[in-house]
């Protein structure tokens, strides 16, 4: 099965745990119910699933379980875009090519619908379909990769980054975009049990993808459309936003984007054909117009 295929049928078994999670059958308001299924059910390339999906599959970790976390994951990364686009934030009418929550429906919904993800992210990663034994540290993982220290602090320095240095710019989007992406390829290394060595190679690669990541989100500002990225662009120089294209320009970005990419690759090496999905992530990285 190739990567395209691969992705698909990790995103197709990520939606159904999402999908049974936010049964809006249940007792929760109707249409918090309804504008959280918005946010989460409707589009999304599930890439951090994927991760934590192939990066388990090295070690035969249980599926199920993966594809558990993986939701809990992409909880976590539904979250942070709904708060990103609040006009206190990033201020953004559009998100995958819809309007995004808070114009869709309001901004305190809006607020409501991240903080019930942020909880449904650790109700899912808790639940008895993760092995209780690795539950914990699956939930430390993540909550690491969530909070001050990652992805919030992250996001906290993008609001305020007009004076970063090179130095400042690159941990600032190692927090916001690299720590969940960085922790979705550990967590698989979590989730089977494996020895701390493949636990620190599968972070490393995480945080050369993610990196990687951030830089094509960049360009894609610099050189993509509207229609082909489904959000607003031109934003980052209109915020007057730190990002590597600005200060250098997009041909060292572009550099750097395939520097990161080759690192990300070496670090999969040991693995061999194992680790052939995770290789072409790297690629599809690399590549992506959306």
């Amino acid at each position: 099965m190739g990567f395209g295929a691969r992705l698909m049928a990790a995103a197709e078994a990520t939606d159904r745990v999402l999908a049974a999670a936010l049964d809006p059958a249940t007792r929760v308001p109707a249409r918090l119910a309804e504008a959280t299924r918005y946010a989460v059910l409707g589009g999304g390339k599930r890439f951090r699933p994927l991760l934590v999906i192939e990066a388990a599959a090295l070690f035969d970790a249980p599926a199920d379980a993966a594809t558990t976390v993986g939701a809990a994951f992409e909880c976590l990364h539904a979250y942070s875009l709904v708060h990103d686009d609040l006009p206190a934030m990033d201020d953004d009418d559009l998100r995958r090519g819809r309007p995004t929550v808070h114009k869709a429906f309001d901004e305190a919904t809006a607020i409501l619908v991240g903080d019930g993800l942020q909880a449904l992210a650790f109700e899912l990663i808790t639940s008895p379909a993760v092995p209780a034994a690795r539950a914990g540290a699956l939930a430390n993982v993540l909550a690491l990769a969530a909070g001050n220290a990652g992805m919030v602090g992250g996001q906290y320095c993008d609001l305020n980054a007009f004076d970063l240095d090179e130095e400042g710019v690159g941990r600032m989007q190692a927090m916001k975009t690299g720590a969940l992406i960085a922790a979705a390829c550990e967590a698989g290394a979590v989730l089977a049990g494996a020895e701390d060595e493949h636990r620190v190679r599968l972070r490393s690669f995480g945080e050369h993808l993610g990196a990687a990541f951030q830089l094509a989100d960049d360009l894609l500002d610099v050189e993509g459309t509207t229609a082909e990225t489904g959000k607003r662009v031109g934003k980052d120089a209109a915020g007057r936003k730190a990002t590597i294209p600005a200060r250098f320009g997009a041909e060292e970005a572009h550099r750097r984007l395939e520097a990161r990419v080759a690192a990300a690759r070496a670090c999969l090496e040991p693995y061999g054909e194992r680790a052939a999905v995770l290789v072409e992530a790297c690629r599809f990285v690399a590549e992506r117009r959306s």
